[in-house]
């Protein structure tokens, strides 16, 4: 095998986020960009010489391209044996349960998740560690480092390999090993939610609808709800994943899954609606006449996650992004489990997943997971809730509604203003930021501040410190705002503003969303001067 020796120049834009580097499509198109990144990682795990790589992505435009380039440079760089999804697909929480079963040393994650695909889209890489989670900090700062003086990256010269048929290709004395994208996974999660019930709740007549959302979902989707528990074809729409989602923005949430929300709002709804992201590891959940935000879904399946046999003896804990309502927190305590409060990105899970602190987690971005990987998992999601639904036989409104009866309803809103100058937005942060001290006390309109801080996460783990991770605003009314700025975006800054407030009356269960946030929505927007310092008198997304 013959392995070429590429002199190249470093990069100074390669620094990875929270979920590795995201940039528009052209911009991993310039020469030698893709094999920069990779050769990057590569120099930075100390143990892969004949260790095993796992490859794949969501399926997205450049998804095959970037594929067969990590083969070859895998292949010059000393590891023995790759396990690729078939067509180069893998979903991101399927990624990290073949990383785990398998035993390899990491994986090569190729998505931008939600954000959308296509020539002129988004593309992302990012590299998961060995317990099958994104890579924390200290690693991602070494590739980082790596990337700033890199000189020459390492490339066999073979063809490009068939990813279209299973079965075992060899470059000289490294394995490729085409695997089913779906196997492993389905095999998970049959260990953990109870198919034989779900089978009989579809056989019962139970409808629901899946949103694959032209993403990797689909082939997931359609073989364990349609193929091995017996939902009506048809059940999964969308279900092809397309390099570009159809054209669509592959993010589950009323704006981007709009049909399925108004099917699941209209008259002969189907019993249950859930949808997926670009790479599998968002859900959304929509039940007849009412959205379940992924703060309550988090809050209710840990409330119900013992009637699945992967968790009848109970949660270890649970634990939340900052910006996550308090839902779950009221449930960890009525359950008497502890319950905690991690910065935004799922790799600060990581630590407390793999030290046996908590069994579920989740963010309010749609993310939901468990200790069965190190991501968050779209589809497991959607499956824990029909094992609930079929083993206490209830309408899963009724399921909703009785959990507000139970613990209280959290009214929540996520507003987003997207692609706003950096400049601006760095200036809402530092303005909020330097009158934190001033601000308890203050009333602003209806409402008065009780307490104001800068989140900064001391990991109980290992000990390792988090700054400056989103500005939090208490209110004596049982609200409060959090002010954040996104790191998943590609162009400009992501401003993100959530907005809650706790409503013990059952009988105030039933209320617009919008209508109840309101005066708290009216006092974020004055508190952080959104308007004057941005140019935007209203967000861009309201979910």
């Amino acid at each position: 095998m013959p392995i070429k020796i590429v002199p190249t120049v470093a990069q100074s834009d390669q620094k990875p986020g929270t979920s590795g580097l995201r940039k528009k499509v052209p911009v991993f198109q310039q020469p030698h960009y893709v094999e920069n990144f990779i050769q990057a990682i590569f120099d930075s795990i100390p143990d892969r010489n004949g260790s095993t790589l796992v490859i794949g992505g969501d399926g997205r435009f450049l998804n095959r391209d970037v594929v067969q380039i990590a083969i070859k440079m895998a292949a010059a760089n000393g590891f023995r044996r790759l396990l690729v999804g078939r067509g180069g697909l893998l979903s991101t929480p399927a990624a990290s349960c073949v990383i785990r079963k398998h035993k390899a040393v990491g994986g090569i994650v190729l998505s931008a998740s939600h954000n959308p695909g296509g020539p002129n889209g988004d593309f992302g890489i990012k590299f998961n560690t060995a317990n099958g989670g994104p890579a924390p900090e200290s690693f991602t700062a070494a590739i980082y480092e790596r990337t700033r003086t890199l000189t020459e990256y390492r490339i066999a010269e073979v063809p490009d390999l068939n990813l279209d048929q299973l079965g075992v290709i060899s470059i000289d004395d490294m394995i490729v090993e085409v695997i089913d994208p779906v196997a492993d996974y389905a095999q998970l999660i049959s260990e953990l939610v109870d198919f034989g019930a779900i089978s009989r709740l579809f056989a019962s007549g139970f409808r629901m609808r899946f949103d694959a959302m032209s993403a990797v979902t689909g082939p997931y989707a359609t073989a364990i709800l349609e193929g091995m528990l017996g939902a009506p074809g048809g059940t999964v729409v969308n279900a092809t994943p397309l390099e570009d989602f159809g054209g669509h923005h592959p993010d589950p949430n009323p704006v981007h899954a709009k049909e399925l929300f108004d099917l699941m709002h209209g008259p002969g709804a189907p019993d249950f609606g859930a949808a997926s992201d670009g790479d599998g590891d968002r859900n959304m959940i929509v039940v007849p006449g009412l959205f379940v935000t992924p703060s309550d879904s988090l809050a209710i399946l840990a409330a119900h996650a013992h009637l699945a046999p992967g968790y009848s003896g109970g949660l270890a804990g649970v634990a939340r992004s900052m910006p996550t309502s308090r839902a779950l927190d009221r449930v960890a305590a009525s359950l008497g489990v502890s319950s905690f409060e991690t910065p935004t990105g799922w790799k600060f899970f990581g630590t407390l997943l793999d030290a046996g602190l908590i069994t579920l987690c989740g963010e309010e971005s749609a993310g939901t997971g468990s200790s069965h990987v190190r991501e968050k998992d779209g589809l497991w999601a959607v499956l824990l809730w029909l094992n609930i639904l079929a083993v206490a036989g209830k309408r899963a409104d009724d399921v909703v509604r009785e959990h507000w009866a139970s613990f209280g309803r959290d009214y929540y809103t996520r507003h987003d203003y997207e692609e706003v100058d950096a400049e601006a937005a760095r200036r809402v942060m530092e303005g909020l930021r330097n009158r934190l001290a001033e601000l308890p006390g203050r009333c602003v309109g209806d409402l008065t501040v009780q307490a104001a801080d800068e989140f900064r996460y001391v990991d109980p783990v290992d000990g390792s410190v988090t700054e400056q991770q989103g500005i939090r605003i208490t209110f004596e009314e049982d609200a409060r705002v959090v002010y954040r700025l996104s790191g998943t975006g590609t162009a400009g800054a992501t401003l993100r503003v959530y907005i809650e407030r706790y409503e013990a009356a059952r009988d105030r269960h039933e209320l617009e969303t919008q209508h109840v946030l309101a005066s708290v929505v009216r006092a974020a927007r004055q508190l952080a001067d959104i308007e004057r310092l941005t140019g935007r008198s209203e967000p861009s997304v309201i979910t």
